[in-house]
């Protein structure tokens, strides 16, 4: 995100006046797109009137993301598809929300008000959730997280009725996000070698107390990319050889051919399995991205969840590239 934006929004946030001037209201909306398809309006976003009488810096924060969507107008289908109104709206939302210093009461405040809001209109509900997936949930987004994603889940369970067939989804996707956070014990799930053999990963040994794992396809595109990347790691193919890290690629699909035809590609030194879609069947891990990169401790206590390769390098202390 542009940080000349969201600065706007903080200038705006601590202004002592509670009407916003319309320049700086213009200023604040930015060019960031993940490809909605743009209307052409001359309309700002319609930030809320911050009363005077609030004056410290916590509680105008805290007023204006509890209304920040008060005053915009969901039905109004043009300004909702004009992505840089509603989408860098959107942004900077996320932005303060995820600052690190907002408390979790003005976080559920502020997206209860924005739920409520737009699950009546029914273009205004797909671009919003189209949004949240986009930016929360797709981990090659720079605003991807997890924590701010599962509150917003819960927020949507919270307004959606009771015989809402759309809550069945949202429930699903929570109880997915929840599984194998960090600090917790990864789920088991059985494997098996090219020559047969059945093993499981609560079982597997690691050397070197760190555990490398790695959920692949080979037919994938950006698996190829990332596995190329690693397969070219001398440093992790020292860490692997010297015994300081180990790695389990496992493959989750179902065509054995294609996993069997792409064995000799893999690193040496790695265990290499296939869980015959297991994984996915019984939705143990959440792979919403392929590879998706685990790194666990000996005990099989997460470490890392879904973290991309730069990360996991870091920590493993590998050589810089």
């Amino acid at each position: 995100m542009n940080r000349y934006i969201l600065f706007i929004v903080i200038l705006l946030l601590l202004s002592s006046c509670g009407n916003i001037p319309q320049q700086e209201k213009t200023e604040a909306i930015g060019s960031e797109s993940v490809g909605h398809p743009q209307v052409e309006t001359e309309t700002s976003f319609p930030f809320p009137e911050i009363p005077a009488m609030l004056t410290q810096p916590e509680e105008r924060k805290a007023y204006l993301l509890e209304h920040y969507w008060d005053r915009f107008s969901f039905a109004d289908t043009a300004l909702v598809n004009n992505r840089e109104v509603t989408e860098q709206g959107f942004v900077n939302q996320i932005s303060l929300l995820a600052d690190g210093a907002t408390p979790e009461k003005v976080i559920r405040e502020s997206l209860k008000n924005w739920c409520s809001r737009f699950m009546p209109e029914a273009q205004a509900r797909r671009v919003m959730m189209q949004l949240a997936d986009d930016y929360l949930y797709n981990p090659n987004s720079p605003f991807y997280n997890e924590g701010l994603y599962g509150v917003y889940l819960e927020t949507m369970l919270e307004v959606l009725p009771e015989e809402d067939a759309r809550r069945s989804s949202f429930d699903f996707k929570l109880r997915l996000l929840r599984r194998n956070k960090v600090g917790d014990k990864a789920t088991d799930f059985t494997y098996y070698l090219p020559d047969g053999q059945k093993k499981s990963l609560v079982a597997t040994s690691v050397r070197g107390n760190r555990l490398l794992l790695v959920f692949y396809d080979p037919e994938c595109e950006s698996c190829h990319e990332v596995l190329r990347e690693m397969t070219a790691d001398a440093s992790l193919a020292e860490a692997v050889k010297a015994g300081r890290v180990t790695v389990l690629a496992v493959y989750t699909e179902g065509n054995q051919e294609a996993w069997r035809k792409g064995l000799a590609d893999m690193p040496e030194g790695w265990i290499i399995g296939t869980d015959r879609q297991k994984v996915k069947e019984e939705a143990l891990y959440d792979l919403k991205a392929m590879p998706s990169l685990y790194l666990l401790d000996g005990q099989k206590r997460v470490l890392l969840k879904d973290a991309p390769l730069g990360q996991i390098r870091e920590v493993l202390g590998l050589a810089v590239k």
